[in-house]
């Protein structure tokens, strides 16, 4: 810092925020010697990167044009933006900015260096009245580095002799700005208050003597020369773990130029785009190759030094909202996307990217065979929850690799402990999951009970190939028992809404955990999350979602299934919302996960809107349902969803236009874009559609309960699933969780048994109950001795023969 430098006033600056989630583009090089992963949303970048893809470094990067007579213009904001890719599925940008006074334009093409870590931004500044020489161009750049705008500290100086402008984070990281034409004048600042944003406004000049801003939320500004190249310059961002890194990185690409990268970006992605089948469709009006986009998306989404890895989206939710607290924002591993991600580059013919999710998940599985809900890059979870779907989900996709000949029946030894340890999680803690998909609520749920039980009998054919026939046949039997079950839990008939629509029955969206006093799970209450407090407990059996559809999905029930037709009608009147491309659903009704009825930002209740990713699930449905035509038809609504780049949201705005917000009927709302579990529905909707059948149903659920009819042997009690009744003719199972003694009579203590609990290969302890031959009405009356601590459970239970199936059925 030279002599005449002074600390810029106002720290530590505004309390730090992230940016827009609708985001216009998202990229990287496809290339392990570049770890920067950047965005886009209203012409200029936003979070870039580094050197993880779970790791934001920026909130954003823009422009600032100045010019006679006080003129102020910021491009993000008084700009009309147009974005493109440079080529077909290639995912480096070209924007067009042009002002909305008509006073200039800006043109970028953006792309990361694929031999470093550094970002390459080619500008063109065209004045459209006036001459070049009457404005004035900045470059302003907020640092969050390492996912934290607090704690950052800007200064101005050089690398070599080269000028630039620095940033380093309180955690680590740091980068370098560099520019091919003269910085003019450079300035750091304190967000709010001294920035270069509010230099500008306030004296229409850069303060050179901020030179240094320590310790707080910060931003950099630099002027461009406009002069010196006749409107052009190339700006380079580096990144390192120390600034000199940073400073040489930026240099050296300046150095190589931006036609050496583009060239080399663009052949790596051409590359990788060509292994890929042609599923690609003519363009709509959009002019867009939607597939190209989704598989882009997919790529770029997962990072070369985790290979298998992917984030759930490169973007916050209704981040202008949100600040250092919401440190992990959609930026991290959701089991659930991941597996989904990797059905989508199956779909598309990626058959090692989809293989190597599987050796990512196998090496992030915790020790006893469960996923956490979601997690960092490496493995550290982030939230705290389990969801059993989560657990499932992978050994579907072991079994879809092993189907489809990516993974040979010789190499399927490497993966069998993973598949055995995850059976034994879900048989063990299953059915019953703590959150549903939709990471809210305990219960019974269709969607995973449907996971649950297709990926216990996907990894009892593993078993099976393995020699594990006795693992095998008890993950077959326990798949069996749930499935009988399915109706019980979760299939509401004699409700008001159900007498409304004239119909007789209906799958509900999740049903209470069984406990020994209730009558059914479906007349517990369920507290919906995201709702005012005294909006928040409905009752099980008038929740509705299109989550039921999994049963016809993972193969479970037929899509002409009395009951699925039932239900298909009840999620049309409760949950369908018509909009300009076409009809798409809501989660479930009374969601409150979306922004307010104003417009206002999702801030822990809101208004759940639409999402498209559901238009695909339906379409997926309807082609089961062999009715292709539709199937296209909720093709065209799902890509009609997308932003103008061709992007898919999370969700779209369902009410009338609030252009203040930027919310507009049909288009995507605030909350995560792109949302990379829907670009993965996108691809395989298409490869389903080119094979004339649903790309991911399972085969194993669609032979066993559609067409061979099978049914469980034996009903299932566990502290989890306090049935109270067996049906007449099956055996009565006891699962324990650790060795146990059963304690029991048939005839209120008449007489008593003692059965130890037996101990099978996958180390769960269980006993079959005598019950097949006991008359109707019997009660099997028991208690259990712990014999490892010498304690007894000092409660007893009751189990009666019925001569109907919980589910209604009589046996």
């Amino acid at each position: 810092m030279d002599s005449h430098a002074i600390v810029p006033p106002g720290a530590p600056g505004l309390p730090a925020r992230w940016t827009s989630s609708a985001k216009s583009g998202v990229g990287t090089a496809n290339s392990a010697a570049s770890r920067i992963w950047f965005t886009i949303s209203h012409g200029i970048l936003n979070e870039i990167y580094y050197p993880r893809v779970d790791t934001a470094c920026t909130r954003d990067f823009g422009l600032i044009v100045t010019g006679p007579d006080g003129y102020f213009s910021e491009e993000k904001r008084d700009a009309a933006h147009l974005v493109a890719m440079v080529e077909e599925g290639v995912p480096a940008f070209r924007l067009l900015n042009t002002a909305h006074d008509g006073r200039y334009r800006i043109q970028k093409e953006i792309l990361t260096d694929p031999s470093r870590e550094a970002l390459l931004q080619r500008l063109t500044f065209e004045p459209l009245e006036g001459k070049l020489s009457d404005y004035r161009l900045f470059a302003l750049l907020a640092p969050h580095l390492v996912n934290a705008g607090a704690n950052n500290t800007a200064w101005v100086g050089d690398y070599k002799g080269a000028p630039m402008l620095f940033a380093a984070g309180q955690r680590a990281g740091a980068l370098a700005v560099a520019s091919s034409v003269p910085w003019l004048a450079r300035s750091v600042g304190f967000v709010g208050v001294s920035d270069g944003w509010q230099q500008l406004t306030q004296d229409g000049r850069l303060n050179e003597a901020y030179q240094r801003a320590e310790n707080g939320n910060v931003a950099m500004v630099g002027e461009i020369d406009l002069m010196a190249d006749d409107g052009n310059a190339l700006i380079a961002l580096g990144f390192g773990i120390r600034p000199e890194e940073a400073g040489y990185r930026a240099r050296s690409s300046l150095e190589d130029g931006f036609s050496t990268a583009r060239k080399h970006y663009a052949e790596g992605w051409r590359a990788w785009q060509k292994q890929l089948l042609p599923l690609d469709r003519p363009a709509g009006a959009s002019n867009l190759n939607s597939y190209r986009i989704s598989t882009a998306v997919l790529a770029t989404h997962q990072p070369a030094s985790f290979p298998g890895a992917a984030i759930a989206s490169l973007s916050i939710p209704w981040g202008f909202s949100k600040g250092d607290e919401d440190l992990g924002g959609y930026h991290l591993v959701w089991p659930r996307d991941l597996v989904e991600t990797a059905g989508g580059f199956l779909a598309a013919g990626a058959e090692e990217d989809a293989k190597a999710v599987l050796s990512y998940l196998m090496s992030i599985q915790e020790a006893d065979g469960h996923w956490s809900q979601n997690l960092w890059l490496d493995g550290t979870p982030y939230w705290g929850g389990v969801q059993m779907d989560e657990c499932a989900f992978p050994l579907l996709l072991a079994d879809m690799l092993y189907r489809h000949g990516v993974i040979a029946k010789a190499e399927l030894g490497r993966y069998m402990t993973m598949v055995e340890r995850a059976a034994r999680y879900v048989a063990r803690n299953g059915p019953v999951t703590a959150q549903d998909r939709w990471e809210e609520d305990a219960g019974y749920s269709p969607f995973t009970l449907a996971v649950e039980i297709a990926g216990l009998l996907a990894a009892a054919d593993l078993l099976e190939i393995a020699g594990r026939t006795d693992a095998a046949l008890y993950l077959r039997e326990t798949a069996d028992s749930w499935n009988d079950d399915i109706e019980y839990w979760t299939l509401a008939s004699g409700t008001e809404l159900a007498e409304r629509l004239g119909i007789e029955s209906y799958y509900v969206r999740i049903s209470t955990a069984d406990t020994a006093d209730a009558a059914s799970p479906l007349d517990g209450f369920v507290p919906v999350k995201n709702r005012p407090p005294s909006d928040m407990s409905q009752i099980a059996s008038m929740l509705i979602s299109p989550d039921a559809l999994a049963l016809v999905r993972f193969g479970l029930r037929a899509p002409d299934d009395p009951r699925i037709l039932d239900t298909v009608r009840a999620i049309d009147a409760t949950l369908k919302a018509e909009l300009p491309q076409g009809p798409i659903w809501y989660r479930y009704n009374g969601d409150g996960y979306g922004e307010h009825e104003d417009g206002s930002p999702f801030d822990g209740t809101g208004i759940g809107r639409p999402w498209p990713l559901l238009a695909g699930e339906r379409a997926h449905y309807e082609l089961a349902a062999g009715h292709p035509e539709i199937a296209e038809q909720l093709l065209s609504t799902l890509e009609g969803s997308a932003s103008s780049g061709g992007l898919l949201p999370e969700q779209v705005w369902d009410s009338a236009d609030i252009p203040e917000r930027e919310l507009f009927h049909g288009h995507p709302s605030g909350s995560a874009m792109p949302l990379v579990w829907a670009h993965s529905e996108h691809i395989k909707l298409l490869r389903s559609l080119r094979d004339g059948r649903v790309f991911d149903m399972p085969p194993q659920t669609v032979q066993r309960y559609q067409r061979d009819k099978v049914t469980s042997p034996v009903r299932t009690w566990r502290f989890s699933q306090k049935i109270r009744t067996v049906p007449h003719g099956k055996l009565l199972r006891i699962e324990l969780p650790a060795p146990g003694v059963i304690h029991w009579s048939r005839d209120d203590w008449a007489t008593t048994h003692d059965d130890p609990t037996t101990t099978n290969s996958l180390d769960i302890h269980l006993i079959d109950l005598p019950t097949k031959r006991l008359p109707r009405g019997s009660r099997i009356r028991f208690t259990i001795y712990w014999p490892e601590s010498g304690t007894w459970e000092g409660e007893d239970f009751e189990v009666t023969v019925d001569s109907r199936h919980p589910s209604g059925r009589r046996t």
